[in-house]
């Protein structure tokens, strides 16, 4: 048999941190570009569920 049990755990060990060095590079070089305009954006909504969720919890809380 070409690959045992022992074979394709050995496959995975060197194949697995080589896959997921790739697509860690490939992730970071991706989402490295971020415009002005995408980052003001996502602040804004970021602070806009914040405030949902605060107003939220003020109604939940007085009843």
């Amino acid at each position: 048999m070409l690959l045992d049990d022992n074979g394709i755990w050995g496959a995975v060990v060197v194949i697995g941190p080589i896959v997921l060095t790739l697509v860690i590079g490939w992730a970071m070089l991706r989402n490295r570009g971020a415009t002005r305009h995408e980052i003001e954006r996502t602040e804004a909504a970021t602070k806009a569920m914040y405030d949902e969720q605060n107003r939220e919890d003020i109604a939940r809380d007085n009843g």
